[in-house]
């Protein structure tokens, strides 16, 4: 496992420093959408597990209004919909707010590959990570829980897939669940803007 760390990081980083340059042109017209759609700034951070529990500030683009309550997956909240952009109702439904986390895997907070980053309070995920040495790899833009549930898993299952990932840690893994992020992204699977319960955001 230690020797294809070093392999991801070198991946990690000239993959994400070629889609900073490849999509700079895409990223521009998102800022310029996000800004004309609602008053408040362009991009969103929010504090999140790393790697050995640590924390760091995770990149998103803004999707919410600026008075969302804080800290609160998107699903939790009673009735999100009236909290979410026109803009971000388009870049949650295709993904792209996720995009600005290739900035975190270019300065290696994060990798493209890896279990989803928990919120600095959820308590539970982290906790149930740990049975399963999910909380000692380096978190990632997808991971193996995101393409098979996503939001839909809860938190028991989602931490087990974490597990079946830390479990098969390698290249031939890390290109499955690259690949079938495509699929899922296409499908919308698992994505759950409303409701209640024990399930986590993304």
């Amino acid at each position: 496992m230690t020797g294809y760390r070093y392999i991801k990081r070198i991946i990690d980083i000239l993959l994400s420093g070629l889609a900073i340059i490849i999509l700079s042109p895409l990223l521009l017209i998102l800022c310029i959408a996000i800004k004309l759609d609602s008053p408040g700034p362009i991009f969103f951070t929010q504090k999140r597990v790393g790697i050995h529990k640590t924390y760091f500030q995770i990149y998103k683009f803004r999707t919410m209004r600026t008075d969302t309550p804080k800290d609160m997956p998107t699903h939790m909240l009673a009735n999100p919909e009236q909290y979410i952009t026109k803009t971000g109702r388009f870049l949650r439904k295709t993904s792209l707010d996720e995009l600005p986390q290739i900035f975190n895997i270019f300065k290696g907070d994060m990798s493209i590959v890896g279990p989803r980053p928990a919120l600095w309070n959820q308590d539970d995920l982290v906790a149930e990570r740990d049975k399963y040495g999910a909380n000692d790899v380096t978190p990632g833009l997808t991971g193996w829980a995101q393409i098979n549930g996503r939001d839909e898993l809860e938190i028991p299952v989602k931490a087990k897939l974490d597990g079946e990932y830390v479990k098969k840690y390698g290249f031939t893994m890390d290109v499955r669940c690259f690949f079938g992020t495509f699929l899922s992204v296409l499908r919308q699977d698992g994505v759950v803007e409303g409701g209640t319960g024990s399930m986590k955001g993304k």
